[in-house]
């Protein structure tokens, strides 16, 4: 069920049914000279709709900005500070807990590590001051690893590479324009640099030549199903304590 497609009765229901909502995040960001800047967004949005229509739940619309840290220069590249994200992350989070949703799971098809710790500090916030509230936050990539490790063909795989390309060669395969080298950072352990780009000319962390669509649709799909077993567990009453 997207939202954006439901009127407000149709909402009222599911709200009152105790439904749980996936908000997709994700990022306006490089994806190497070859995908595009919303490739975030956009694995995380189909992976979303994916999971719903295994487990009953909403699907909200995606969040399209996040926070880039070592892509930031990288043209194309829209970030946004931690204290604007983690201020909407809690304003979208009692909005929905408003409309009657308590069972919220952040998925974030952008990956980065302040990033996502924003997400957990924002929503650990909300549960502080709302205990009634059930979160669960997940990055794509997390559910990617966990599922289909065995399929990478390429060490250390992360951006732009052979998964996000296989992905898209599969979801979108209009969008996606060409290849791009092979690359991983070489960004100085520990440092934080002002020109991270001169350590990561070309924007990708892996091997897009590597990518298929077959493989893409793979780990659509097991990314979904593991999404779908979250939205399952938080689906459960708090007080059910027998196994599946």
């Amino acid at each position: 069920m997207e939202m954006t497609w439901m009127t407000m009765e149709e909402i009222r229901k599911e709200a009152d049914a105790g439904t749980p909502v996936i908000i997709p995040f994700g990022s306006t960001e490089e994806h190497g000279s070859h995908l595009p800047l919303a490739t975030d967004t956009l694995q995380a949005e189909a992976v979303a709709i994916a999971a719903a229509d295994i487990e009953r739940t909403v699907v909200a619309p995606p969040v399209h900005y996040g926070i880039c840290t070592s892509t930031r220069n990288h043209p194309g590249t829209v970030t946004v500070s931690g204290d604007t994200f983690r201020a909407m992350v809690r304003d979208l989070i009692r909005s929905f807990s408003r409309q009657g949703f308590k069972k919220i799971i952040l998925f974030s098809g952008h990956a980065g590590r302040v990033h996502m710790s924003s997400l957990r500090e924002a929503a650990t916030d909300c549960v502080q001051e709302n205990p009634s509230l059930e979160l669960a936050i997940v990055s794509d990539f997390e559910l990617v690893v966990k599922s289909s490790s065995e399929l990478v063909k390429t060490q250390g795989d992360s951006h732009a590479g052979e998964i996000e390309t296989s992905r898209m060669l599969y979801l979108y395969p209009d969008s996606v324009k060409g290849t791009s080298p092979a690359e991983s950072p070489s960004l100085p352990p520990y440092r934080i640099v002002h020109d991270p780009e001169k350590y990561w000319p070309g924007g990708v962390w892996g091997d897009p030549g590597a990518a298929d669509p077959e493989r893409g649709k793979v780990f659509v799909e097991r990314s979904a199903e593991e999404l779908s077993r979250i939205v399952r567990d938080l689906a459960r009453p708090k007080d059910r304590s027998s196994p599946d």
